[in-house]
């Protein structure tokens, strides 16, 4: 890096008004928002070299405790730095690196930084395209990592195999409360990763929320799930939009909904539930249950 290189004025522009809070003496627990979507102010997006400068100087801010550097241009160099971040701010509790370009590579990375960082809660990686192969090293990252609890891998590409790896490894990790694995690149038609789902909600009681978003569940795959969710005690949010689920599906989830007391929220959008799938839901919604609190449903 050469001496002249320059702080990108975006990140300028935030740093300077956090010193503005800390001043006004609210620099305790400050996420830093330098979101490359952000329309409010001039936006210069940052890139893998950016963030190498903005690395070194949050290694020792400790009134830093999260941080968002979504819709920016990181690539793997700025995940190479940003898995140093990890390594030497122990503050840092949410980190958000969605829709920056990181790849099989950058993943790997973060993930690995993972197995022994033990003060980040949440990571964002939405978007970003790591493949079956990284989906692979954060799933293996979970079987030694017991402090992250929500991970969201949503629209990175990931394949039947990591798919099966995370459910898998979810039987035994006791601290993933929320995971987002939306939009995989599945192949088969046998919805082989749903069945291995259902079987980590019958052993699994810590996880709270589920994003299932394009995974081509049909009637079978919610029957599934369903099954599972008889002995689930902990999911209180199910998103199963967008999937192949007709009117049929939903006999097996309003029978469940007439025992389960934990869900509060299942989004059913996209999906052909029509209106006799609608009628079996809120059949038992009127009679048997009181604890659902939202069901989301569009174009059914």
């Amino acid at each position: 890096m050469e001496k002249s290189q320059k702080i990108n004025p975006f990140i300028l522009h935030i740093l300077q008004e956090v010193d503005e809070e800390i001043k006004k003496g609210l620099a305790a627990g400050i996420t830093l928002n330098i979101a490359g979507n952000n329309r409010l102010v001039p936006v210069e997006r940052v890139t893998g070299e950016d963030f190498w400068i903005l690395s070194k100087i949050l290694k020792n801010c400790l009134y830093i405790n999260g941080l968002d550097v979504g819709y920016n241009l990181l690539c793997d160099v700025g995940a190479y730095y940003a898995a140093k971040l990890l390594q030497k701010q122990l503050n840092l509790i949410y980190l958000n690196l969605m829709f920056n370009d990181i790849g099989p590579e950058g993943g790997e990375l973060i993930a690995k930084v993972l197995h022994k960082n033990r003060t980040l809660k949440y990571l964002r990686m939405t978007g970003n395209k790591i493949e079956n192969k990284g989906g692979m090293f954060f799933a293996a990252m979970l079987q030694i990592n017991s402090s992250l609890e929500k991970l969201d891998l949503g629209d990175c590409d990931l394949g039947m195999q990591s798919v099966i790896a995370f459910a898998t490894v979810l039987t035994q990790n006791q601290a993933i409360k929320a995971i987002n694995l939306n939009r995989p690149i599945l192949y088969s038609e046998q919805e082989e990763s749903t069945v291995h789902v259902g079987r980590m909600l019958k052993e699994n009681h810590c996880l709270v929320a589920l994003h299932m978003c394009k995974h081509d569940i049909k009637n079978s795959g919610i029957q599934q799930l369903c099954d599972a969710l008889y002995l689930n005690s902990s999911l209180r949010y199910l998103d199963v939009s967008c999937n192949k689920i007709t009117h049929d599906g939903m006999v097996y989830l309003a029978d469940v909904l007439k025992s389960n007391t934990t869900l509060e929220v299942i989004d059913l959008s996209f999906n052909r539930i029509e209106n006799a799938g609608a009628n079996y839901l809120s059949e038992t919604l009127t009679s048997h249950n009181r604890s659902l609190k939202a069901l989301v449903w569009f174009y059914i």
